[in-house]
């Protein structure tokens, strides 16, 4: 299995890392490593994983971190975006099958890892997306803010998890180009696909799944999520705030 780590800043100054006082975001110490020793040590802990490649800003400034000596592991930089980057490794790298992660999720484990895996390979998909409910973030994290996507049914979070099962996600990678900069607004992203399944997202018309079959027609790939049973999932570091909240999860576990 190809997997890609995205671990490159979207420009300008990134308030996680100067709140940790690194020179990258991926580089912001969490209990005793850095994000992305926890990310890539969940990876290599996951049956099957072949090649790890991390795309970073600087990725000369990773070569000291001994996690990232394991053979298995390539650093490269990266493209100008995160979607850029993806359409480039698939392009001259890897192809499909790709797991797709962030080096900004040092709470990602390899029982995280396995569920989404299984579950993808499952699917009937182009691409699988890792999600998690709101309830399951908010029952262990009451007081975590999140951008959730809301459908008829249910609210969800991202879990920075992708599958790109099969060369059709390649036209999923070039819609998320058009949209990239719309993430955390996500009615802007249904108004990309149109205006009816704009419409039916603000008001609320549609579930989940049907939202994904109205998505993979405008996209020209079929969409599917993965719905995880870990709030931690759904936990990245966007915010100085993340980051100590990450920090204050790794330390208890190491605790207790």
């Amino acid at each position: 299995m190809q997997v890609l780590v995205l671990a490159g800043s979207r420009g300008g100054e990134d308030p996680v890392a100067l709140h940790a006082g690194v020179d990258q975001k991926c580089l912001a110490p969490v209990a005793g490593r850095t994000m992305i020793e926890h990310v890539a040590g969940a990876l290599l802990a996951v049956g099957g994983v072949e090649r790890i490649h991390i795309a970073a800003n600087d990725p000369d400034a990773l070569a000291s971190l001994p996690v990232l000596a394991d053979p298995r592991i390539a650093t490269g930089g990266c493209e100008p975006t995160p979607s850029l980057t993806v359409a480039a490794c698939l392009e001259e790298r890897t192809g499909t099958p790709l797991l797709v992660t962030t080096a900004d999720h040092p709470l990602l484990t390899p029982a995280i890892l396995e569920r989404f895996l299984t579950d993808a390979r499952g699917l009937d998909a182009d691409l699988a997306v890792g999600l998690v409910s709101s309830e399951t973030v908010l029952a262990a994290s009451p007081h975590t803010r999140r951008t959730w996507l809301t459908f008829q049914g249910g609210r969800y979070s991202g879990a920075n998890l992708f599958w790109l099962a099969r060369p059709q996600a390649a036209s999923a990678v070039a819609f998320w180009r058009r949209v990239e900069q719309e993430r955390k607004k996500p009615w802007r992203i249904a108004r990309a696909m149109g205006p009816g399944l704009l419409l039916s997202y603000l008001l609320r018309r549609l579930t989940l799944d049907q939202a994904l079959e109205r998505a993979s027609v405008k996209i020209g790939a079929r969409a599917r999520a993965v719905l995880l049973p870990f709030a931690e999932a759904a936990i990245d570091v966007d915010k100085p705030d993340d980051l100590e909240y990450a920090r204050a999860i790794l330390q208890a576990r190491k605790t207790g």
